[in-house]
């Protein structure tokens, strides 16, 4: 049995610590470390740069004062998400990786899925900071996340869309929730809206037109009511007609 951990706290973006059968215990990042004035001796520091080369995420575990370890773990891409990148530029957007992960972790992925602008090294609470400068250059910002960290950041952009595999918090944060854990579903969700606006404002033309091109004729005394009133018919099933057209959505 796993002994009980006191005094746990978790330090944003940074790691986590506690104390285990009286050993203060620190897990996470060097700057957790040397918050604690803890340094890595030779051996770590060379263990550490050697995953990140690899762009494999480092954990440093220390206890007591003293570094005594390096865990090396490493994000799985799904098979999906390079044809979701491609996916997202087809649409005319412009994917941007935005990770708390190390530099060269996330320049391994973003190169692996096909994202070229990547921005990495990010505290949760930086996130929002980052979304809010993309903001001031004229970017219009769509948020994909899925984590607690993610929260803010999701409420502050333009569109905030959440996965449905993601934690409570991400998703009473978004505007929008997929429900599939896949990347492709945000595509899919962009191309719908698209389809959807499309659609109301073609619905909206062909009301209008009507009405311009009736209203003077009937004013005039030119437009015979039962022709009007089945215009009137012709036109709400021609809308109705329109926009059923969204269910063939693929």
């Amino acid at each position: 049995m796993w002994p009980a951990v006191e005094d746990f706290q978790n330090v944003e973006g940074l790691g986590v610590q506690g104390v285990v059968n009286a050993h203060a215990v620190l897990v996470g990042r060097e700057r957790l470390l040397n918050d604690w004035s803890v340094k890595l001796d030779v051996h770590l520091t060379e263990a550490k740069e050697t995953a990140e080369r690899q762009g494999r995420t480092a954990v440093l575990v220390a206890w007591d004062g003293k570094a005594r370890g390096v865990l090396v773990v490493a994000d799985t891409v799904k098979p999906t998400s390079k044809e979701a990148v491609e996916g997202l530029r087809r649409l005319g957007l412009r994917p941007v990786l935005l990770t708390g992960d190390n530099r060269a972790a996330a320049e391994a992925v973003a190169a692996e899925v096909g994202i070229d602008e990547v921005i990495a090294e990010v505290l949760p609470a930086d996130k929002v900071d980052v979304v809010k400068r993309l903001q001031d250059e004229g970017r219009v910002v769509a948020m994909i996340g899925d984590g607690v960290n993610d929260a803010a950041a999701l409420a502050q952009a333009d569109l905030g869309l959440a996965m449905g595999t993601g934690t409570d918090v991400a998703i009473e944060a978004s505007d929008l929730t997929l429900v599939r854990g896949d990347l492709r579903a945000a595509v899919d969700a962009i191309r719908l809206a698209r389809r959807t606006l499309t659609t109301i404002k073609g619905n909206l033309f062909w009301a209008f037109a009507y009405n311009v091109a009736a209203l003077p004729l009937a004013a005039l005394g030119l437009l015979n009511p039962m022709i009007a009133g089945a215009a009137m018919a012709f036109s709400s099933v021609f809308v109705v007609s329109n926009s059923l057209r969204l269910r063939g959505f693929r």
